[in-house]
């Protein structure tokens, strides 16, 4: 019930709490009527210059982040190493989907980062993806190939 005459305003959900499908939805409910029919529900945001959807901002965070322990040094500094501690630790606080930060934060807690290689980063860091891809039921990753999948290309030829 509104107080002092104020009516309460909708809290607008998180586009990047949300794939693309379910948010468009939730605006459709708050459009009139008449303008509801215009509205085209699409699968993913395909429009470069439209905010990311919860689904594209985590494929793109993947890659960014599969990528980026593919080509962390095979011998890392202690300094080089407890930066990219740091960097997963920061990460967890500010991804901009909170749900899955808490998650990843929660997981991280429990899974330190292991940062002596690049192997070992890239292990840890798929054995973290598989463990959200076995939430949201996707299949899992064969962590023996990271590096060809996000640094060197597959045996098959297929990447040059």
């Amino acid at each position: 019930m509104p107080l002092h005459g104020i009516e309460e305003e909708e809290e607008k959900p998180c586009r990047a709490c949300t794939d693309f499908r379910s948010w468009a939805k939730k605006q459709s409910k708050q459009k009139p009527p008449a303008v509801q029919n215009d509205i085209k529900i699409k699968e993913s945001s395909t429009n470069h210059e439209c905010p990311l959807d919860k689904d594209d901002l985590g494929r793109s965070t993947w890659g960014f982040l599969h990528t980026m322990a593919a080509y962390f040094p095979d011998k890392p500094t202690i300094e080089q190493a407890q930066n990219m501690c740091d960097f997963f630790q920061i990460f967890a606080e500010h991804y901009p989907c909170e749900p899955c930060a808490k998650d990843f934060a929660e997981d991280i807690t429990k899974n330190p980062p292991k940062t002596k290689s690049s192997q070992a980063l890239s292990q840890w860091l798929c054995e973290r993806h598989n463990t959200v891809n076995i939430k949201l039921g996707k299949p899992e990753f064969d962590c023996s190939k990271v590096f060809e999948r996000w640094r060197d290309g597959w045996a098959d030829g297929s990447c040059d």
